[in-house]
């Protein structure tokens, strides 16, 4: 068996191996070592050989995806090693195979993503003049792809990177140690290196087009763009790696400019604290906070994707401001909306969670749940008027054949483990229904043996019992042992009784326990078959899960809108920002009652520029950063805090501001400054 582990280790040398043993996962020497560290869990040994013993540690399978979380967020990677033929039927040694491989970008499990973020991996393809870069979320099957022109600095590159944080990048080998791997290095990026010729852009157009079953990469928007192809093509050719399996579930790529949002560079998303505040890196404090009165787990990831790629289109960004403004202005129907939208689960990740093959029966419970609400969520919109809504509502497919299929099978008190039965329901499959009845019927039996026994008998303490190691048994106590029947066979002695087996009771033991075994794989083909077939609408499911979310966004602007007084901005392509009595967003929800609101003008023509001056914490680069946040949140679609807005299209935001303010602390940027220096180059004094 040791000999097995180290072939499958030598195998797969930059993983830590989980190694299927009966009902555990086992990690052996360096790996057990990590692993016990990073799960806090117990550090043991085992004699593999003659005198030699390996260190050894080891988890429930069962609660396997609780424990990956430590190893994954540590930035590790996990090769799961299962036993892909029945112990029972083999003969000798098992055979174990690597059945996944799981990376901190390719996570499908629930328990191990963020509700509210997606979970990217980004593939960089370096060509000669373009460099080409993908995102994958597997969770939610979204791929796409970009490029820009090649530069010394990789700047627009990091600036994208920001955008998504990917948890993962595929890098190509030739580049380990160069300028690109150094920045992203210290921009605190996990990278994976392929080698060189996953990245060829002649092996892209072939990859992408068996994947996807598309005749032409003009489809997808990839004709004519082959470095961005070639990156879709070397995360295509890990995933086929790692996740051993189709890739079906993935959706159809789509090929995005970066030149169709604002561009905003790392600093400037780190200074505005847009979704994650510079102190703890959570959302507390940011603009992301203030915004958020999502319902849904994929609104809420939509929302933090508009806030980070602000519109350049004057006609979107008004077609948005519509959506708002009705939303804003009919206040009962948008109470039904959110009570609507409160009753949906993630349909996003769910769905490509079953057309993955790694759903359980509580996950089509929740999808059925949310599906049976899209019908009222599309007769709340039906006399809709914003151009925006109108599209939206028009997606939200009916979806109910699904979700009565689901009804129909899946028992509402299904477990969560898709190995234990429980999961189908009565009526659904007639050979699982004859089964039930027949354990049932033997059940019963048993049940009834022990009144029966003690009839027959005549020993009141006689007791009929079982246990996983011995089975059913017939307790009796040594001293009545001389009232033991003929028929009765000993089968496990104890200090104070005697158990005992007859042949009936043995036979009926074998049939319910092989009978078990049978309902069990039996339920688990079930759930196979409903899934697949639920899979099939997994186009349709998610282009209404996409609806859902933006009117999820739309209808949070207009309950921030609401609760905190903000206007309708006007939005429109000249060359002015106007902002009148405008007020920061996160500081005057901090500090309430105490902001004040300020002015802000620059036009093209004669107010080109403001000089602003004032004393320490006099607010200087709140007003900055204010002016800023009204601006983007204008071209998100947002309504604004100011008294009214006047807002051309800014196509980039800079923000350079040496440190960070913490009015809320009562300290201001120059304190900070002053603090940090204190702190960095004071030395420490040493006691004596």
């Amino acid at each position: 068996m040791m000999q097995q582990y180290f072939r499958i280790k030598e195998e797969n040398p930059d993983c830590l191996l989980m190694f299927r043993l009966g009902d555990f996962y086992e990690m052996f020497g360096e790996d057990a070592e990590i692993g016990s560290r990073l799960m806090d869990i117990v550090l043991t040994s085992r004699e593999y050989t003659r005198g030699k013993r390996i260190p050894m540690c080891g988890v429930p399978h069962h609660a396997l995806a609780s424990y990956l979380s430590k190893l994954i967020d540590a930035g590790y990677k996990v090769a799961i090693c299962d036993q892909v033929e029945d112990p029972k039927l083999s003969k000798g040694l098992v055979k174990r195979e690597v059945t996944r491989i799981i990376t901190p970008g390719t996570l499908v499990e629930d328990t191990l993503l963020e509700s509210g973020r997606s979970n990217y991996l980004a593939s960089i393809s370096v060509g000669k003049n373009v460099v080409g870069i993908s995102f994958i979320d597997m969770s939610s099957g979204e791929i796409s792809a970009t490029d820009f022109p090649r530069a010394e600095d990789p700047q627009d590159i990091l600036s994208e990177l920001s955008r998504r944080s990917p948890k993962e990048i595929l890098l190509s080998e030739e580049l380990r140690d160069g300028e690109l791997h150094r920045r992203l290095n210290e921009s605190g990026f996990g990278i994976t290196f392929l080698p060189e010729f996953a990245f060829l852009d002649d092996r892209a157009d072939s990859a992408i087009k068996r994947v996807f079953k598309i005749a032409s990469l003009e489809s997808v928007g990839l004709s004519g763009k082959p470095d961005a192809a070639a990156s879709i093509a070397a995360s295509l050719s890990y995933l086929e790696k790692t996740q051993k399996r189709s890739l079906a579930f993935l959706g159809r790529p789509r090929f995005f400019s970066a030149s169709e949002s604002m561009l905003l560079d790392v600093s400037t998303v780190r200074n505005l604290e847009l979704v994650e505040n510079i102190r703890t890196r959570d959302s507390k404090g940011t603009l992301f906070e203030v915004l958020d009165h999502t319902k849904t787990p994929m609104g809420r990831r939509l929302l933090r994707k508009w806030i980070l790629q602000p519109q350049l289109d004057a006609t979107v960004i008004c077609h948005r401001l519509d959506a708002v403004q009705e939303l804003f202005d009919r206040f009962e129907k948008r109470q039904i909306i959110i009570e609507i939208l409160g009753n949906m689960r993630d349909i996003e990740r769910t769905i490509t969670r079953i057309a993955y093959g790694n759903a359980n029966a509580r996950d089509l419970l929740a999808l059925a749940s949310s599906l049976k609400s899209i019908p009222e969520l599309r007769d709340t919109l039906a006399d809709i008027r914003a151009k925006r809504l109108i599209p939206l509502r028009d997606k939200l497919e009916d979806l109910r054949e699904q979700a009565e299929l689901i009804d129909r099978s899946i028992r509402d008190d299904a477990p969560a483990l898709t190995n234990q039965g429980g999961m189908i329901k009565t009526g659904f499959d007639a050979r699982l229904d004859t089964l039930n009845s027949s354990i049932r019927d033997s059940r019963d039996w048993i049940s009834s043996l022990e009144p029966r026994e003690k009839q027959r008998t005549r020993i009141k303490s006689l007791k009929v019992g079982y246990n996983k190691v011995f089975g059913y048994y017939i307790e009796v106590s040594k001293t009545n042992l001389q009232l033991v029947p003929q028929d009765y066979v000993r089968k496990q002695t104890l200090v104070n009784c005697e158990r005992f087996i007859t042949p009936e009771l043995e036979e009926k033991e074998r049939f319910v326990l092989s009978a078990e075994e049978k309902i069990q794989a039996m339920e688990s083909e079930i759930l196979g078959k409903i899934c697949s077939k639920i899979a099939e609408s997994t186009e349709s499911i998610r282009k209404t899960s996409e609806a859902i979310a933006e009117i999820d966004v739309l209808t949070s602007f207009s309950t921030a809108a609401s609760l905190y007084g903000y206007v309708r901005p006007n939005v429109g392509d000249g060359a002015k920002i106007s902002i009148v009595e405008g007020r920061h967003p996160v500081v005057e929800r901090l500090m309430p009652g105490q902001y004040v609101p300020n002015d802000a003008f620059v036009n093209d023509d004669d107010r080109r520029f403001v000089i602003l001056t004032g004393p320490n914490m006099a607010g200087k680069s709140t007003f900055m950063r204010q002016a800023a946040l009204i601006v983007l949140m204008a071209q998100v679609g947002s309504f604004v805090p100011a008294k009214s807005a006047d807002i051309g299209i800014v196509d980039r935001i800079f923000t350079r501001v040496g440190a960070f303010d913490d009015l809320v602390r009562g300290q201001s940027t120059f304190m900070v400054e002053m603090i940090e220096i204190a702190t960095f180059s004071i030395p420490q004094r040493k006691e004596a």
